[in-house]
């Protein structure tokens, strides 16, 4: 596989929600979203097994997003990857590396156009290390308590991709 070709494909569908503060499934003209708050960080969490054709590069997580009233200010997301691997993780506790973040991303002028943001991960320690063939999750908050923006994010799909 070449450098920057996409990896994996996540849609709202594929959301495994943490127990508390999680983004709630909904549709926007038929088109299933996650809501993410305004006032409260919630997350969606995605569970992957990274492909047989990764070659062990970074990776660029893009979210693709809408919103549901905002037309101004800001919205701020952060996304971090868990290695579960083979006898690397016991899953009865989180163990998500550092988040990377894309912060005072300006709403788009018009609700229901959709923005689409990325975040970039180095390879290793960045990304948690995971290796090809690993079983793994991915991690997405609003953080809403850092961004101005009124009313719930909508994302529609998460794109990650070798870079």
């Amino acid at each position: 596989m070449a450098s920057g070709d996409t990896l994996l494909i996540f849609h709202p569908y594929n959301n495994e929600p943490p127990t508390a503060n999680y983004a709630t499934l909904d549709t926007r003209n038929q088109h299933p979203v996650l809501d993410f708050d305004a006032t409260t960080n919630e997350t969606a969490i995605f569970s992957a097994v990274m492909p047989r054709n990764y070659a062990g590069g970074g990776l660029t997580v893009y979210l693709h997003y809408a919103m549901t009233s905002a037309e101004a200010d800001t919205v701020d997301w952060d996304v971090a990857f868990e290695r579960i691997g083979d006898g690397v993780l016991d899953i009865d506790a989180d163990s998500f590396a550092a988040v990377n973040s894309v912060d005072n991303t300006t709403v788009p002028a018009t609700t229901g156009l959709v923005d689409i943001v990325n975040v970039t991960f180095t390879d290793g320690a960045d990304m948690d290390s995971i290796a090809v063939g690993e079983a793994f999750r991915l991690s997405v908050t609003r953080d809403a308590v850092s961004d101005d923006a009124a009313g719930d994010a909508e994302l529609l799909a998460v794109e990650i991709k070798e870079t």
